[in-house]
């Protein structure tokens, strides 16, 4: 019994016409020159965890709700005194998404989170580090369909960081745009 191996849309995308366009326009040698997306990072602080233990393991559920990977508590790494903030204590969550996982969340976010944003007009094109990576804040938990909005207690955001193998902004940028990141001021260079 032969079944076809499951391959997310993108993944496929990626390798039939990113990386094409990428050799195209930055003259690479090789397709193994062309920068490839390594992983997504989503994070979330929590704003009052330090009185409510409960927060936490409410963000680490809808995280890992949104993610389909299970998402891990983030420790605080010294003691602030004025915040009643003790080292150690648990502030936040992630979830480090690779291979297809994050593939299937990328595709989601570009097309069904990002387009249930309110008044969106793109994502902005700026928050590149010079490395390569990028960084997008989202500020409400609710754009993603797995959320039930009738069992959300509190409205919070996230950052969400593509990590990529690009050597520079120019380079991270086209492969974004490329994979269908809907970017405010897409230039056409």
């Amino acid at each position: 019994m032969s079944t076809k191996a499951y391959k997310p849309r993108l993944a496929t995308k990626y390798k039939s016409e990113v990386v094409p366009n990428l050799v195209k326009k930055f003259n690479y040698e090789t397709v193994m020159q062309a920068p490839r997306l390594e992983k997504i990072c989503v994070n979330r602080g929590i704003n009052g965890a330090v009185s409510d233990k409960k927060t936490v393991d409410i963000a680490v559920e809808e995280l890992t709700t949104i993610t389909g990977q299970k998402a891990v508590p983030t420790m605080s790494k010294k003691d602030i005194s004025n915040f009643k903030l003790r080292k150690g204590m648990p502030i936040g969550a992630k979830v480090t998404l690779r291979g297809e996982k994050m593939y299937e969340f990328l595709d989601r976010l570009i097309a069904v989170a990002l387009p249930r944003v309110r008044d969106f007009k793109g994502v902005n094109d700026k928050s590149f580090d010079g490395r390569g990576n990028y960084t997008l804040g989202i500020t409400e938990q609710i754009i993603f369909p797995e959320i039930d909005i009738d069992k959300v207690s509190k409205i919070t955001g996230m950052d969400i960081t593509f990590v990529t193998t690009a050597s520079s902004d120019e380079e991270a940028f086209e492969l974004l745009k490329e994979m269908g990141m809907p970017f405010k001021n897409a230039k056409n260079n």
